[in-house]
């Protein structure tokens, strides 16, 4: 694990990406309260977080994802606006592919991972996402897809080129034994 980015030295822009009510039935009644998912970033560094708050109410929700976020900061590596290369990112149900995309193409992405990347500086790229809707692992699949970039300037890692890198290997078909 890479050594821990300083919230302090940054110029950290806060969104909120979703707003849940919660409700737990207990002896009493109901206990009602709010959980709030939240995406900080720097766009000029290119550092990005995630974070989720609980609390009876909205504001205080939002202020304790806001604090996870910032204990999660992560440095992204970008190809002047845009990713350096295509990537696909899993967590549970959610996949997100990003796809370099060139000058003045702008952010084509919905609610979770355009919020992930706009934090991030992320100026051009296509994104889709693919399996759940579900913002929480939405964010998390877009947070692994960028963690997984690789610099631009950099050479692939020995055995792979840019298709067998993007794509996984397909199994060997099976022989038929011979009679």
């Amino acid at each position: 694990m890479g050594k821990r980015i300083d919230p302090a030295l940054l110029q950290l822009k806060d969104q909120v990406v979703s707003i849940n009510r919660v409700t737990k039935v207990v002896k009493g009644g109901k206990n009602l309260s709010f959980s709030a998912l939240v995406v900080v970033g720097d766009p000029s560094q290119g550092i990005v977080g995630y974070g989720m708050g609980k609390a009876k109410e909205v504001p205080a929700a939002i202020r304790k994802g806001i604090e996870v976020a910032k204990k999660n900061l992560t440095k992204v590596n970008l190809y002047n606006t845009t990713v350096p290369h295509m990537i696909v990112g899993h967590y549970g149900a959610g996949m997100v592919l990003l796809k370099p995309a060139p000058e003045g193409t702008g952010v084509i992405a919905g609610g979770p991972v355009r919020a992930v990347l706009q934090a991030a500086g992320v100026a051009n790229v296509y994104t889709k996402s693919l399996g759940t809707t579900n913002p929480h692992n939405v964010i998390r699949a877009t947070m692994v897809a960028l963690s997984q970039l690789r610099d631009r300037t950099r050479p692939a890692p020995a055995g792979t080129t840019a298709e067998s890198a993007a794509a996984p290997a397909a199994p060997a078909a099976a022989q038929p034994a011979a009679s």
